[in-house]
């Protein structure tokens, strides 16, 4: 697992993807995303702009990613 650590009190998902190089472009997280190849804490999520707040945890590729506060 991967952790992301943020200094805001959220980050929209598709940002968190970018940060956390599972994707290299914004264009291509919204095409995965709303493909519904991401899950947020266990659920498929297609919405790129949903908040990720500390503790979430997103799935892509069999990868996982959690964002962790400053």
């Amino acid at each position: 697992m991967q952790d992301i650590r943020i200094k805001d009190e959220y980050i929209k998902l598709e940002q968190a993807m970018k940060l956390a190089g599972a994707v290299s472009m914004g264009s291509e997280a919204k095409m995965v995303i709303q493909a519904g190849e991401v899950w947020v804490n266990s659920e498929i999520e297609t919405r790129r702009g949903k908040k990720l707040r500390e503790g979430d945890i997103f799935t892509f590729k069999n990868n996982d990613y959690r964002i962790l506060g400053s």
